[in-house]
């Protein structure tokens, strides 16, 4: 078999351009699906224009909401990272907020805090 160096450099870069080309449709298309900002109808349109026309239809959505991708998808990771957070908070229960209140009164004790900072920091907790 006759197979080339160069061709064999040529069938991987054209494989694995193909590759990156499925993973940016793929994340276009999930971007278009979560977006907030856009309703129905643009979704069904930028849709069918991608469906349709992939290539034109990838580069005009690059070119035209590509900016805002990584702010939206920093968003989401952000509110799903709070949501977690929450819901951690939620799970510990209250004697996560008992141990921080008996740490501060013992804290109040050997006077590394004012009364008035104590009650700060208490109702900062209880929030």
């Amino acid at each position: 078999m006759n197979y080339p160096l160069l061709d064999i450099f040529w069938t991987m870069l054209w494989f694995f351009m193909w590759i990156i080309w499925i993973m940016l449709l793929f994340r276009i298309i999930a971007d278009i699906i979560r977006s907030h900002d856009m309703g129905g109808w643009g979704k069904a349109g930028w849709m069918i224009l991608i469906i349709l026309l992939p290539f034109v239809g990838v580069i005009v959505y690059l070119i035209v909401r590509g900016g805002s991708m990584a702010r939206r998808e920093v968003k989401q990771a952000q509110e799903r990272e709070d949501d977690f957070r929450s819901y951690i908070k939620d799970a510990a229960g209250p004697g996560d907020q008992a141990d921080q209140i008996a740490k501060l009164a013992q804290l109040k004790e050997q006077g590394h805090l004012s009364e008035e900072e104590y009650q700060r920091a208490k109702a900062k907790i209880l929030a």
